[in-house]
């Protein structure tokens, strides 16, 4: 499987993922692979049960889904009870004797074949061959020897292990073997489904999931987990709730992480609150019942939106149910507040969880020290900064960032800037956040000298960086139109693989058609797509806005229509936007086909100026249609626009449209004044046609007046 992926090189950030290198081709003979044991013996190459769990962080989040039924807590498993699988009377009788004697007696079974078997070979053969597929150097020569040894949940463990040492190829190439060889399960699915996640490649998984024919395997509630989460943790959220309605309609019964792990989606969406009620409903309907961490999830989601009223009554319901609040409950609360600036209730909420029986910790206390500071409330953020740094509590820049970020709004820059020499003074480690907060800070205020100080101290204490840097570094020049260091940082994110956001394609999206590089713009929309990320109306907009002012309306439109085929609902202004285009660039049949699908939300003065120019030059025998269509949405055809098209009518000889044309008029009560009749009538006899001319004189005027009503 293809793995890489990259910006469009004319952007000049092409950002690969990470892809390993082959070494030299080796094989693992049976000797060497003992060997290779009694080096790492003490590594945990434990094949766990396929049965899936999921963990959770202390905040009560799901962090990821495992394939074990028992929690390690950091030591092997025994496995105790499972009908043919080797039980291991005392693991540390491997290490008590060093020598390679000793190893191999215990690791390799006697002549009579001791120790309970699995798929006829017993564990410490299997795990020898386990370990040889780890280490190897040349995977497909390895997979040969060995691998038709090894049962499937023993190939799971491999897959998981190339996942934790970030082989992403690896990978790609053991689960291929495994879909060959007819050695794979729904933990080997979900398994690689969440790898490929971790891996930034949602393509890759979500066609395999797709094209997966084992109805079995596809409605697997932790493969459709894995599924869903691959796709929400690489921004691809909507996407995500598709699948998910297609997944019910396939047999999915969703269990409560199914829910969770959807909620999670929508924390940083946009709309996201009034979409996530919605999932709400379809939550109650399943039977399930909220627990703690479904309303951990919620508050979230309310603190991410600025709903302090909505995250209060989501908390007061949980306490009701008899469901305990957490650290990560309180700190979700504290957060709601901070947005409002709602310091009372803040501490009011401190006590409250003093009186139950909780000690805030530091993820809640530096809530607090948040909502100090988006408050104003300097003096107090201070006081408690200065708590956190003698309990030994702030020992990372998190704290420090969010003084900063306070100050640096109030604006208040000098002593946002002394709160950062501080925390370098102390010796804190910074993982980038308190200089992307600086560096967001200086270019706000035009400052771009300073920001190159700070990206230059930046890479001489990290020697590297990370996406939240990039994008406020990209950021900050494109604020600056410093073209040559948003190339650098560009070439940047190549050198260190870091792979795009939709923040990063927004970002430079924004930059080329501010700078009016349209070209660049559109293949940064390319390459946005083949990273797996949808095509925004907010995104194209400005792009098609900048390819109608450059004369480019074939392209405008071509991207207008991309976006009509991502099923969006597109704006009234981005109608109308397209329409101008289309008929300031004599794209009239087009500009029709846009007219006639959204006539009826596109303004007035929109229609009469497409109206006018499709009078005057548009498609003859269809001037009539759009006569009609305009006159469908309450807009009233103005007398020089019924001139043009009679005229043109007349002058191509064009009888029976115009007839039609006029029949028309007359059904819905048009007036013609005299001179516009006088006209048509003189137009009519000159070009011979004075059989019309005398039908049209006895036929519509009435009582002599030099008035016809039609």
């Amino acid at each position: 499987m293809q793995l890489h992926g990259s910006i469009h090189p004319s952007t000049l950030a092409s950002c690969n993922s990470i892809c390993v290198p082959h070494l030299a081709s080796t094989k693992f003979s049976h000797n060497e692979a003992n060997g290779t044991l009694a080096q790492l013996r003490a590594a945990e190459f434990v094949p766990p049960p396929e049965e899936n769990t999921y963990k959770f962080s202390n905040r009560g989040q799901v962090i990821e889904s495992s394939h074990s039924s028992q929690r390690h807590n950091g030591t092997r498993p025994k496995f105790g009870n499972r009908r043919g699988v080797y039980v291991r009377r005392n693991p540390k009788e491997a290490t008590e004797d060093s020598s390679e004697q000793a190893l191999h007696k215990h690791i390799w079974p006697n002549e009579e074949g001791e120790g309970e078997l699995l798929g006829g070979l017993p564990w410490p053969q299997r795990r020898a061959a386990i370990t040889s597929i780890q280490m190897t150097e040349n995977l497909s020569d390895t997979l040969e020897w060995v691998g038709e040894n090894l049962q499937t949940q023993d190939l799971n463990l491999v897959l998981r292990y190339f996942g934790r040492m970030q082989k992403w190829q690896e990978v790609s190439q053991l689960f291929d073997w495994m879909k060959q060889h007819g050695k794979v399960s729904a933990a080997s699915y979900t398994s690689f489904i969440t790898l490929m996640g971790k891996g930034h490649q949602t393509r890759i998984a979500l066609d395999l999931y797709c094209n997966l024919e084992d109805e079995h395997i596809k409605s697997n509630v932790f493969v459709c987990n894995s599924m869903l989460k691959c796709l929400i943790s690489n921004g691809r959220v909507e996407t995500a709730f598709k699948l998910f309605e297609q997944m019910k309609e396939g047999g999915l019964n969703p269990d409560i992480v199914t829910y969770s792990t959807l909620l999670a989606g929508r924390v940083k969406a946009r709309h996201g609150y009034s979409k996530a009620c919605k999932l709400m409903e379809d939550f109650k309907g399943t039977g399930l019942k909220f627990d703690s961490v479904m309303y951990g999830s919620l508050l979230a989601l309310c603190a991410s939106h600025n709903l302090d009223e909505e995250a209060e009554t989501y908390f007061q319901q949980m306490k009701n149910e008899g469901l305990p609040a957490n650290e990560f409950h309180y700190s979700s609360l504290l957060n709601a507040y901070a947005a409002k600036g709602k310091h009372e209730k803040a501490e009011k909420l401190i006590d409250d969880m003093k009186s139950a029986g909780l000690v805030p910790n530091k993820v809640v206390l530096t809530s607090l020290l948040k909502v100090y500071a988006r408050s104003g409330l300097f003096e107090k953020a201070g006081e408690l900064l200065a708590e956190l740094d003698v309990s030994g509590q702030a020992l990372d820049e998190m704290p420090y960032c969010l003084m900063m970020d306070g100050l640096a709004k109030a604006g208040k820059i000098h002593d946002a800037q002394k709160i950062f020499d501080e925390m370098k003074a102390k010796g804190i480690r910074s993982d980038g956040y308190s200089y992307s907060t600086m560096i967001s800070t200086y270019s706000k205020i035009g400052n771009i000298e300073e920001v190159k100080r700070l990206e230059e101290e930046l890479e001489n204490i990290k020697g590297k960086y990370d996406l939240v840097v990039m994008n406020t570094l990209l950021n900050a020049y494109s604020r600056g139109r410093d073209m040559e260091y948003v190339m650098r940082t560009l070439k940047k994110m190549d050198k260190f693989k870091i792979c795009p956001d939709r923040q990063t394609f927004s970002i430079l999206i924004s930059y080329f058609c501010k700078e009016k590089l349209y070209d660049l713009a559109q293949r940064t929309l390319e390459d946005m797509q083949v990273r797996g990320h949808r095509l925004t109306e907010e995104l194209c907009s400005s792009v098609i806005t900048g390819l109608g002012e450059s004369g480019r309306a074939e392209e405008a439109f071509k991207l207008y229509n991309q976006l009509k085929s991502n099923r969006h609902t597109l704006s009234k202004v981005l109608h109308e936007k397209i329409l101008n285009i289309l008929v300031s660039g004599r794209m009239l049949k087009e500009a029709y086909t846009v007219m006639k699908a959204n006539a009826k939300s596109i303004s007035k003065p929109c229609l009469k100026k497409f109206v006018i120019a499709f009078a005057e030059a548009g498609n003859i025998y269809i001037v009539s249609d759009v006569f009609k269509e305009c006159h469908s949405t309450g807009c009233k055809i103005e007398q020089d626009v019924l001139y043009i098209a009679l005229s043109r009518y007349i002058e191509q000889g064009k009888k029976r449209e115009l007839i039609h044309l006029l029949k028309w008029m007359k059904n819905q009560r048009y007036e013609l004044a005299s001179s516009t009749l006088n006209s048509v009538l003189k137009k009519l006899r000159e070009s011979g046609q004075s059989d019309v001319a005398e039908m049209l004189s006895h036929e519509f005027t009435s009582s002599g007046k030099q008035v016809m009503t039609l």
